[in-house]
């Protein structure tokens, strides 16, 4: 009776990933199997046994790889997702940070300064050097329309937030905050939030709480390790603007077809694999950056739906102009397409008038 898994080790960027498969399983399932661990696409992926690439067709069993075997992974330049490789704890994008002397008195939070911010509603702290928001800023409480701590080293976002009862817009990108550093509950409270920027931070996951903020037009959390989004994002029906590109999510909730308002979508360098038929209903949409995700196929009536779309980004993805041209309204897609790069060429909104959108490079 045969073996029914071998253990394998992948070397990988210093690193030794055990594994367990069957010896039936062919090189491109051991792929596939490898992509949520080392963030590397399929076709990106270059498996190496004892001098040589292994077939994608061929299995373990034919080409000799046995219990104990060591398997070396080369991964192929830019076909990484989610940031690349997850070699060690990812950590916040470097930042550029003028570092300020905690003497000087633009970093004093003087009676003047709070006056300010209670009488134009607008609290500017960005990049300012804070491990916490200052006292001098919950004193705002209902005044307080615009809180930017962006680019800072604050640890944790209270529930005492929840004041801010009249805050439109809330920059919290930059800070290194994990899942356990914001309480949601205190946002959650935010009934006239319309704009919240969570980018560029270490969370892991997007709470449920999110869909109670239904005043929101935009939201980022782009730059993150988010594996997932939550059903209540499609309680977000104001929501025009989403960002998430740059983190681990696999997979959409259909609840995302509820978004009806969506104009810009972006979901590059994920690890999507397809998209719901619910994002058809998304008749507003304009803009869906889909680069470097592991699609192979879109809806086949997303171009008929969605009849504002005019830019589509497939960079680094397998969907071909060939099987984009077979679904059903690519005419009036392209024609859409041709018409907005024309209107940039001749405002002079871009510096060159050659355009290249990954898969339709070649329109």
């Amino acid at each position: 009776m045969g073996e029914s898994t071998v253990k394998l080790t992948i070397k990988f960027g210093g690193r030794s990933i055990p594994l367990s498969v069957s010896p039936d399983a062919t090189t491109k399932e051991l792929k596939f199997l490898l992509q949520p661990i080392t963030n590397v696409l399929p076709r990106g992926q270059k498996l190496i046994f004892k001098g040589k690439v292994l077939g994608e067709t061929s299995t373990l069993k034919q080409s000799l790889v046995g219990d104990g075997a060591k398997i070396m992974l080369m991964a192929s330049q830019g076909l990484h997702q989610g940031e690349g490789p997850v070699l060690k704890e990812a950590s916040t994008r470097p930042i550029s940070r003028t570092v300020v002397d905690q003497n000087k008195p633009g970093l004093v939070v003087d009676k003047n300064r709070a006056d300010r911010w209670k009488a134009t509603g607008v609290i500017a702290l960005a990049q300012a050097n804070l491990k916490e928001i200052p006292e001098e800023v919950w004193e705002c409480g209902s005044a307080a329309r615009v809180l930017d701590v962006s680019e800072n080293f604050i640890r944790e976002v209270p529930v005492r937030i929840s004041s801010f009862v009249s805050m439109h817009k809330l920059f919290l990108q930059g800070n290194g905050l994990s899942d356990e550093s914001i309480q949601w509950e205190g946002i959650a409270s935010l009934k006239r939030l319309m704009l919240l920027s969570i980018s560029h931070n270490n969370l892991t996951v997007l709470p449920s709480e999110v869909g109670s903020l239904t005043s929101l037009r935009q939201l980022d959390v782009a730059n993150n390790k988010l594996t997932s989004l939550p059903n209540e994002i499609g309680l977000l029906t104001q929501l025009e603007i989403f960002k998430a590109n740059n983190n681990r999510i696999t997979s959409l909730p259909e609840s995302i077809g509820d978004c009806s308002f969506l104009m810009e979508v972006d979901l590059s360098a994920n690890m999507i694999s397809e998209l719901p038929e619910t994002v058809t209903k998304l008749r507003k949409l304009k803009t869906l950056e889909l680069n470097n995700t592991g699609l192979t196929n879109l809806p086949s009536v997303l171009f008929k739906m969605c009849l504002q779309l005019s830019t589509l980004g497939l960079h680094n993805t397998e969907i071909t102009v060939e099987s984009l041209r077979q679904l059903e309204g690519w005419g009036e897609f392209d024609e859409r397409r041709r018409t907005k790069h024309q209107k940039q060429i001749d405002f002079r909104v871009v510096g060159s008038g050659q355009f290249d959108e990954g898969a339709d490079k070649s329109w």
